[in-house]
C-alpha cells in the first residue's frame, strides 16, 4: 500500500552556527551564533519560508568536557543561549512554523516544564513542542547538588514519572474552564479545576498548573530513546521521534518496533508517532559542486577536534594513546551516554574498516547522524525511498553550516521534493499538530467524564 503523498515531515535542527563539528570556521558562518538574536531569526525565518514542521533546538546544561586542547577549538555546547527564552523569542518573529526545544528530566522539576511549554504554546498560538532528553553529559550533574549522573536506568524511570505529571499537569484545567464574566463577577468555574496530587518514587507534585490548558491541549512531546529503556518511553509519551540510524535497514527495524511498541503495549495509534530521522545534507547543482563543499568543511576541522568528536560520541573513551590511523579500540567500554550512537559507530568502522581518522570524520558532519551528499534529485532519491519503504516519516535536517546549507537545502532540495508530491507547498494548519497532522488530545478529565456518562 503506497503511503500519503505531501505527508513527509520536516524539522530544521538548529546548531548554532552548523552541525559540522568546524562549521563556526566556514566563511559565511557567525562565529557569534550561539548568542546572535538576528542570525536565529534569519534561519527560523529561511526555514518558515520553506514550508518545515518545525524547528528543533537541543541544549545541554554545562559547558561539554572535553581536552582544552580540543575544546577551545570548538564552538559547539560551549556557550549559547537557554533555548526556551530563544524559542519564546522565535515565536514573535515567526507565524506558522513549529518551535521545539530541549528540557531535561534530569536536571529539571516536572512542574517548570510543564508551566514553561504551555507558555510558549500560548504564546505561538499552539506552535510549541517539548523534546524529552534525560541528559546525556555527566558533567550537568556536577551543576545540580550531584557528584555523579544518573543511570542510565534510573534515568529513564525518572523521565517516565516526569512525563507523567507534565502531561497531567497540562490538564489542569478543562478547555472552558475560564469563563471571564465581568458581569457575573466569576472568572473560572471551580469544577473545571483539577489538582493531581501526584506522589512517586521521584517527585511529589500537588498541582495544579498555573497556566490554563493549551491551544494545542498538550505542546507536542519530542523524544529520541532508541535504548530499549528510551524506546518505551518513546513509544509512550512521544508524538515525534528524532532517530539516528545510519542505514536504512536500521531504521525500518527502529520505525517498526517503537510503533509497535506504542500500539501493542500503550494502546496508541502508531501513526501518531512519526518518526524522523537526523539528516545533514550537502547539495549542489552537481554532485562535483556537492563533494567541494563537503571537502571543503572537512579541510577546516583540525585534527585534535577530529580525534575529540570521535571520543565523545563514544562517550569520552580517551583515545590519546592509540594510532589515529589505525583501527579503533576492541572491547571498549559501553558509552553511559547515548548507547544508540555508541553502536551505530563502533559497528560502522568494523564493517567498512574504517581507521580512527575516517571514522572521525564520518560522525564530524552531524555528530554521528546520516550525511547524504549530492544533487537536490540524489537527496530527494534517498529521502523518498526511506520515506516509502517505512523507514522515516520525515527528517529532522541538520545543516552542516548554517546559514548556508539551509539556504541551499530550502532553494534546491524542498522544490524537488515539491515537484514530486512528497511535500506541501503551503501551510494549511495554524498549529505545530495541524503541520504534523497530529490530533489534539482530550483532556483526561472530560474523557473519563465521557466514559463515565457512556
Amino acid at each position: 500500500m503506497a503511503r500519503p503523498q505531501a505527508e513527509l515531515r520536516l524539522g530544521a535542527f538548529f546548531n548554532p552556527t552548523g552541525h559540522h563539528v568546524a562549521s563556526w570556521r566556514h566563511e559565511r558562518a557567525q562565529a557569534d551564533a550561539g548568542i546572535n538574536f538576528k542570525h536565529y531569526v534569519e534561519i527560523a525565518q529561511t526555514a518558515e519560508r520553506g514550508k518545515f514542521d518545525m524547528i528543533f533546538l537541543a541544549d545541554n546544561v554545562c559547558v561539554r568536557e572535553a581536552k582544552m586542547e580540543a575544546l577551545s577549538r570548538s564552538a559547539q555546547y560551549i556557550a549559547n543561549f537557554e533555548p526556551i527564552t530563544l524559542i519564546s523569542a522565535l515565536a514573535g518573529v515567526t507565524n506558522r512554523i513549529g518551535l521545539t526545544c530541549t528540557a531535561s528530566t534530569s536536571y529539571n522539576e516536572p512542574f517548570h516544564v510543564a508551566r514553561k511549554f504551555a507558555s510558549l504554546d500560548h504564546i505561538s498560538g499552539g506552535r510549541a513542542g517539548w523534546n524529552l532528553v534525560t541528559s546525556g553529559m555527566a558533567a550537568e550533574a556536577l551543576n545540580f547538588n550531584r557528584d555523579a549522573h544518573y543511570g542510565h536506568a534510573e534515568r529513564y524511570e525518572r523521565a517516565n514519572e516526569f512525563a507523567e505529571i507534565v502531561t497531567a499537569l497540562w490538564d489542569s484545567w478543562d478547555d472552558d474552564a475560564f469563563m471571564r464574566d465581568k458581569a457575573s463577577g466569576n472568572f473560572f468555574d471551580p469544577a473545571k479545576l483539577h489538582a493531581l496530587n501526584h506522589k512517586g518514587k521521584h517527585f511529589s507534585v500537588r498541582g495544579p498548573l498555573n497556566v490554563p490548558r493549551s491551544p494545542q491541549g498538550h505542546p507536542v512531546i519530542v523524544q529520541a530513546g532508541t535504548s530499549d529503556d528510551g524506546m518505551d518511553v518513546a513509544a509512550k509519551y512521544a508524538e515525534v521521534i528524532f532517530g539516528a540510524p545510519l542505514t536504512i535497514e536500521a531504521s525500518q527495524s527502529y520505525f517498526k518496533e517503537v510503533k509497535g511498541r506504542a500500539r501493542e503495549k500503550f494502546g496508541r495509534n502508531p501513526e501518531h508517532l512519526k518518526v524522523m530521522p537526523g539528516l545533514s545534507v550537502y547539495v549542489g547543482r552537481t554532485a562535483e559542486e556537492a563533494n567541494e563543499k563537503f571537502e571543503h568543511q572537512n579541510s577546516l576541522m583540525h585534527p585534535v577536534v577530529a580525534r575529540e568528536i570521535l571520543s565523545t560520541v563514544l562517550g569520552n573513551v580517551d583515545l590519546t594513546p592509540y594510532d589515529f590511523d589505525g583501527p579503533l579500540p576492541e572491547n571498549l567500554p559501553m558509552s553511559n551516554a547515548s548507547q544508540s550512537t555508541f553502536k551505530y559507530v563502533t559497528e560502522l568502522a568494523k564493517k567498512d574498516k574504517l581507521t580512527m581518522r575516517q571514522i572521525a570524520q564520518v560522525v564530524a558532519g552531524a555528530r554521528a547522524k546520516m550525511v547524504v551528499k549530492g544533487t537536490p534529485k540524489q537527496v530527494a532519491d534517498h529521502m523518498e525511498h526511506w520515506y516509502v519503504e517505512e523507514a522515516a516519516d520525515g527528517f529532522n535536517i541538520m545543516p552542516p553550516t548554517l546559514p548556508g546549507g539551509l539556504d541551499d537545502f530550502v532553494e534546491l532540495v524542498i522544490p524537488e521534493l515539491q515537484r514530486r508530491g512528497l511535500f506541501r507547498t503551503e501551510y494549511t494548519g495554524r498549529t505545530l499538530r495541524d503541520n504534523l497532522g497530529l490530533p489534539r488530545p482530550p483532556s483526561r478529565y472530560a474523557a473519563r467524564a465521557n466514559e463515565a456518562a457512556e
